[in-house]
């Protein structure tokens, strides 16, 4: 994987990422305009589908046929052979994903995308799996992503196939990659809640309590071990930061989702070797 420095040009910042096929960018920046006119196309071909997903601010996507609006949190797929142009009239963040044609036909859906596709608001599912898609890639934007290059391109392409099939002909089961994506999105932004549990993370992305178990068997944990262990993780975080010497260890556990000091400080010391009150600092 390489990274490209970020750019600054006329108001925007720009932060180019590769990984095997894809181009990710992560673009930033003040009101501006980015065309893509019928000359540059001729003049500077490309032959790709790009998905952007707007995290921050508001736009407007003209197109051949119309416009399309975008809010915070909407994705829009659409073909880099046809001419566009994207107004954003305030502060913008987008991810941008570059898929080459031929993996996009092969890997997310043969159908030609003859029109921009905003995705996103469909239902709750489609929400759910365009905050998963966000989440992967502010990760591989970060460095997170892993060290498996090929399992994060694989993750976002089967994410962008289980969004874009539908309306493209093509088949609109999850597969694997894009369940375990959605579950462990829903788990992070679900994590101080006592009630989370891995029932509950079933029946939010619609499989049984036995098929998420199979979902979550690739990465070598039980759903309930992952909730388990990203809790203890922040917690641990919390306890390390000088900042947080005014919450007490009780209160901690109580922010991260357990259900007593007791049962915090027995998990704590398990998975640890020391107990919260040795992980703080010493403040003199």
């Amino acid at each position: 994987m390489t990274i490209v420095p970020g750019l600054l040009i006329a108001g925007w910042i720009s932060k180019s990422v590769r990984e095997g096929d894809l181009r990710l960018a992560d673009i930033s920046g003040n009101e501006h305009v980015i065309e893509r006119t019928p000359r540059i196309c001729q003049s500077l071909p490309k032959d790709s589908i790009f998905v952007t997903l707007l995290t921050a601010g508001c736009g407007v996507f003209f197109h051949e046929g119309g416009c399309v609006t975008l809010r915070t949190g909407d994705l829009i797929l659409y073909d880099t052979r046809r001419p566009y142009l994207f107004g954003f009239p305030s502060p913008m963040r987008q991810l941008l994903v570059d898929i080459p044609r031929e993996v996009f036909a092969a890997q997310c859906a043969p159908g030609e995308v003859s029109a921009p596709i905003l995705l996103g608001r469909g239902s709750a599912a489609e929400g759910a799996q365009a905050s998963a898609l966000e989440a992967v890639l502010a990760d591989w934007v970060k460095g997170r992503g892993g060290d498996d290059s090929i399992s994060t391109q694989a993750t976002v392409l089967d994410l962008v196939r289980t969004l874009a099939a539908p309306r493209l002909g093509g088949s609109a089961l999850p597969a694997t990659l894009s369940q375990l994506a959605v579950a462990k999105d829903y788990i992070a932004r679900h994590l101080a809640e006592p009630g989370l549990s891995s029932g509950r993370v079933a029946e939010a992305i619609g499989v049984s309590a036995r098929h998420l178990s199979r979902i979550f068997q690739p990465t070598g944990v039980s759903p309930s071990r992952c909730i388990l262990e990203q809790r203890l993780g922040k917690a641990r975080h919390v306890l390390a930061d000088p900042g947080s010497r005014h919450l007490t260890i009780a209160e901690v556990a109580h922010c991260w989702g357990f259900a007593s000091q007791a049962h915090f400080t027995r998990v704590f010391r398990t998975r640890f070797g020391h107990t919260p009150g040795e992980r703080r600092p010493f403040i003199t």
